[in-house]
């Protein structure tokens, strides 16, 4: 198998099978042939039942592979489920909406075909249609998250992607359950080969991205791939324990040496406050890195399967 084509869907059943018929036209004379995984994130809509009539349809045509969730995990562990099912030689990601044309994905595998030294493709949008407001986070994100982690994130580069099967297997190699993709992609390393693209309008339906699930996932990531939020708490905690050892000092010395009483209510409210708030940051903090290690040691399943169909025999049914 040449090329895997990992797609995951959460209510998407206007979209699917217009992208299936955009792969077969796509990727007809492919060498190799191709195969398509669709993972069902627990959609609201009738998804499934759309693919498995797709999945009678074309069984005979096309390298199917349908994974059903039994609930939602969200699309890391969409993406995840689809890694670890994928046999081809590339694999690529991309949505189910049609904004991003299969046909790239050809020019992506030819890319790779002929630059033997790269080994991932990574798409993203130079410019892109959103408001002012959600392009300035997006902005403010990257720049203080290159600052501060590890690994370096590529401005812009999205999910959309072609990647060699040794790129897929080091990333199969981290099961974590917390994931960001765009981390992963970047903790791995590989060489990467960044293509610029503009996304098509969404065939159907609406995006269930919100910016409350934008910020979460950024959040998230963040935590993923830096500690430095602890170390901004280690500095907040020194710096509030030395401010408030030199102002003892200067209430001693005023009081034994020029006889000022020492200030009263509304100083000694402020400092109560003040340093009680810090303190309860600190903490929310450090939770929320032990929530993470909490959750990682109960090493629970990233995804389940509730159903799966595939004209292989080769994938364990659940």
């Amino acid at each position: 198998m040449t090329l895997s084509l990992i797609v995951p869907c959460y209510n998407e059943e206007k979209n699917v099978e217009p992208l299936l018929c955009a792969c077969r036209e796509a990727f007809s004379g492919l060498p190799g042939g191709f195969e398509m995984i669709f993972v069902n994130d627990g959609s609201r809509d009738n998804t499934w039942g759309v693919l498995s009539d797709l999945f009678d349809r074309y069984k005979d045509s096309v390298s199917l592979k349908l994974l059903n969730f039994s609930r939602n995990f969200g699309k890391e562990a969409a993406m995840f489920a689809g890694l670890k099912h994928a046999s081809g030689t590339y694999t690529a990601i991309l949505d189910a909406d049609l904004q991003q044309d299969p046909a790239l994905v050809a020019n992506m595998v030819d890319f790779l075909e002929k630059n033997p030294a790269y080994d991932v493709v990574a798409a993203y949008q130079e410019e892109r249609i959103e408001g002012r407001m959600m392009s300035w986070y997006k902005k403010i994100f990257y720049k203080l998250v290159n600052r501060v982690c590890e690994v370096e994130f590529y401005a812009g580069a999205s999910d959309f992607r072609t990647m060699r099967r040794s790129v897929v297997d080091a990333i199969l190699k981290m099961p974590e359950y917390h994931r960001f993709s765009k981390g992963i992609f970047s903790w791995v390393g590989f060489e990467t080969y960044y293509m610029p693209y503009v996304a098509n309008k969404r065939n159907a339906g609406k995006s269930a991205w919100t910016f409350k699930k934008l910020f979460k996932y950024a959040f998230e990531g963040f935590l993923s791939f830096t500690t430095f939020p602890l170390k901004i708490a280690s500095v907040l905690g020194i710096l509030s324990s030395l401010g408030s050892l030199i102002y003892l000092l200067i209430v001693v010395i005023q009081k034994l040496c020029f006889g000022i009483e020492i200030p009263g209510y509304a100083t000694v409210v402020a400092l109560i406050l003040l340093l009680g708030g810090l303190q309860l940051v600190i903490l929310g903090v450090i939770g929320e890195y032990l929530a993470r290690v909490y959750i990682e040691g109960k090493h629970r399943p990233i995804y389940l399967l509730k159903g799966y169909l595939g004209n292989d025999t080769e994938d364990e049914a659940p």
